[in-house]
């Protein structure tokens, strides 16, 4: 099998972290669709029509096909280490009536080595891939190589299955969130996490260990954007759900767009709200369908229109 990769990567977003077969388990029988949260990023940011290159772990298989082919159609560089594994991991989704989504796996995560070169303007990680060893390691050494050369950014996207004990996690996620410019948690990593602090406090702790920037989603209820100078509360966008599947993957990737315009020295609050108003839009258009499917720029821009008319 061969790769999608350039032979000589160029791009400004790197994403690292677990690509994976979601099969989607609902009443009227299965249906598998390429996922894993940082793969899903990455897909996203392609569809902005941003250069992104992913360096994951894939079998040479049929599911390894099945993903490859997928990031190819948002021409998403698909690194050479990247198909290391014996067989590609899976994870089935059991949805509930209201379209949120219960998670088993059969993954394993073992990185191959690499090195930044080029380094990129942002390097991205998340989720299983900065937790479950032996891969999370190699996850962390290129999060501290980019770090101070590039802006890095960390979404843990909690899966309490796979990412052990609490407070053996909790000691990852506060390393991994050192080596970040922006860390971004939904409400379930943030109650996992740190169950007896609220959101404020979470915010507070995190941007304690370094980051520049925290980002916490809530869902129905929107966002918060915090800095050290500045908070903005975004509210959500009301949106028909056929399925949360990729949501808060959407809407990183919006937010990735945006700060690879503005970075995150001196966030104004205006720059925040903007930050804030277009990762939430990406969050909507990705619930209004199913499987993992982000907006494309078009889309985006097309309802960030939209809500500017109905506040105007």
């Amino acid at each position: 099998m061969t790769t999608n990769a350039a032979p000589t990567p160029s791009h400004e977003i790197l994403v690292i972290g677990e690509a994976l077969i979601d099969i989607v388990a609902t009443d009227q029988g299965s249906v598998a669709h390429p996922g894993g949260s940082p793969a899903n990023v990455a897909f996203g940011l392609g569809r902005l029509g941003v250069p992104v290159a992913l360096l994951t772990a894939l079998g040479d298989d049929e599911f390894g096909a099945k993903i490859q082919s997928h990031l190819a159609t948002a021409d998403v560089q698909l690194l050479p280490d990247s198909v290391n594994l014996e067989r590609t991991a899976s994870a089935t989704a059991v949805l509930a009536a209201d379209g949120s989504a219960r998670y088993e796996f059969d993954i394993n995560w073992d990185l191959a080595p690499h090195t930044l070169d080029p380094m990129p303007k942002i390097a991205h990680a998340g989720s299983i891939a900065t937790f479950l060893e032996p891969g999370a390691e190699a996850v962390a050494a290129l999060l501290a190589q980019a770090k101070g050369q590039a802006l890095v950014t960390y979404d843990p996207t909690i899966r309490p299955a796979l990412v052990g004990e609490h407070d053996l996690a909790l000691s990852t996620f506060e390393r991994m969130a050192s080596l970040c410019d922006v860390v971004k948690l939904s409400d379930e990593d943030t109650e996992w996490l740190y169950p007896e602090l609220d959101q404020q406090q979470v915010a507070t702790t995190i941007l304690a260990l370094g980051p520049k920037l925290v980002v916490l989603t809530r869902g129905g209820d929107g966002a918060e954007l915090t800095s050290n100078t500045s908070q903005v509360q975004i509210p959500a966008i009301l949106s028909e759900v056929a399925d949360t599947i990729g949501a808060g993957d959407a809407f990183m990737s919006a937010l990735l767009h945006g700060l690879l315009a503005l970075g995150t020295a001196n966030l104004t609050t205006t720059q925040l709200e903007k930050l804030g108003r277009s990762a939430v839009a990406a969050g909507a258009v990705a619930v209004r369908r199913s499987g993992a499917m982000p907006p494309t720029l078009q889309e985006l821009t097309a309802l960030l229109e939209e809500q500017e008319l109905a506040a105007n």
